[in-house]
């Protein structure tokens, strides 16, 4: 393929080039129009060649202890007098168009084909998309609202994700999509990667790209010009993970920048925690406690649902940046990603402890072909004692 530097002019990939002349056009387009110029990629991958980013590296520095108990608030249970209450509030801030859904959509469905896993059909010929989105249109509809809905793609979805939203996107709720960035792996002596055919490998850097593509895309902003203030995030795989006014309430009364949804550990479970750094409370991410912290004495892990404040989020957060191992072809690579659960160590945050079964479990997420026979017949049942089927 012709080079870049014959094709592609720019000034970011020019610079690219000067290290590295292995660069193809096809790629340097794909890399220009995903925003890798804001991906400090050179430098990341000097530091790791310089031995300066890695697993030790990683870990969080400072004083771990678990969250104090009065860090964790329970969602109070169905029916009660405080949760309806809780809800009202949530619903009269939808009703003021004060609200919307993020739903990050960039991942690829690797055990069920390697299609998108946003299209992927799970119940009755609808995607896991159409389903979140089912559960969006209800909530708006009870609540005579309009809730816009934000998608987050990656350059492996984008395309796709795009074409379901032209489709999908109503009068009540609007659908508009915006990419998260594009990043090459690394071997790990920094060198770019080539997979088995010889090509570079991209990849998406982590759903810590969450505010700043929010931003990069003029969404957060048209979204605060309007009166937005509060933006509820899932994940597309976690169809309990709905829209609920009285989740909504509850961020608003607790007055946090961040609420996160915290669900009971269960054997075999990994992922980030609630935890104090310094006496600050935050979560810190599995791979970044010290070593000899006994992450089994906190009993809840983070489940990847955040209600965020909009002005809140409308900066340029230092997130760290972690290099990854990953196998990929059969050889090892390294890849650079920043967590979104990091904002904790930013904003006020406050913890929700959330049920995982029954009719108000909110995380029940379908990660194998295998989970869709074992966890959606409780997931049906939530979602019809809630309205969204």
């Amino acid at each position: 393929m012709a080079r870049s530097t014959e094709c592609i002019e720019s000034a970011w990939v020019s610079a690219i080039l000067m290290t590295s002349r292995e660069i193809d056009a096809e790629t340097a387009q794909l890399l220009q129009r995903y925003g890798f110029e804001d991906i400090p990629f050179e430098s990341l991958r000097e530091r790791l060649a310089q031995g300066q980013l890695g697993a030790s590296q990683n870990r969080i520095t400072g004083n771990v202890e678990p969250p104090d108990e009065g860090d964790l608030q329970a969602l109070p249970p169905l029916g009660g007098d405080v949760r309806r209450a809780l809800a009202e509030r949530g619903e009269e801030a939808m009703r003021q168009g004060q609200v919307a859904a993020v739903i990050l959509a960039g991942g690829m469905a690797t055990r069920f084909g390697g299609v998108v896993k946003a299209a992927v059909e799970v119940l009755d010929g609808e995607s896991f998309l159409e389903l979140k989105l089912r559960d969006i249109a209800a909530v708006a509809k009870r609540a005579d609202a309009t809730i816009p809905v934000y998608l987050m793609t990656s350059f492996a979805t984008d395309e796709a994700i795009r074409k379901m939203a032209e489709a999908l996107s109503t009068e009540r709720c609007p659908i508009k999509t915006f990419p998260q960035f594009i990043s090459l792996r690394v071997t790990p002596e920094g060198e770019l990667f080539k997979d088995s055919s010889g090509a570079l490998s991209s990849h998406a850097p982590g759903h810590g790209d969450l505010t700043f593509a929010l931003r990069r895309s003029g969404i957060l902003k048209a979204f605060r010009d309007r009166g937005g203030r509060t933006l509820m995030m899932s994940n597309v795989d976690n169809l309990t993970a709905t829209l609920d006014p009285a989740v909504i309430g509850t961020h608003l009364e607790s007055g946090a920048a961040l609420t996160a949804e915290m669900a009971p550990k269960e054997p075999g479970d990994k992922g980030g925690a609630p935890a104090r750094v310094d006496g600050k409370p935050q979560i810190v991410e599995a791979f970044r406690f010290p070593e000899d912290f006994d992450q089994e004495r906190i009993p809840v892990f983070n489940t990847n649902t955040f209600v965020l404040d909009a002005e809140a989020i409308d900066t340029e957060f230092p997130l760290t940046w972690f290099a990854v191992d990953k196998t990929v072809d059969g050889k090892p690579a390294v890849q650079f990603e920043r967590l979104v659960g990091e904002l904790t160590a930013f904003l006020q945050p406050a913890f929700l402890r959330v049920e995982r079964h029954g009719p108000d479990a909110r995380f029940q997420p379908i990660k194998t072909p295998d989970d869709v026979g074992k966890e959606l017949p409780d997931i049906v049942k939530a979602l019809k004692a809630r309205g969204s089927l």
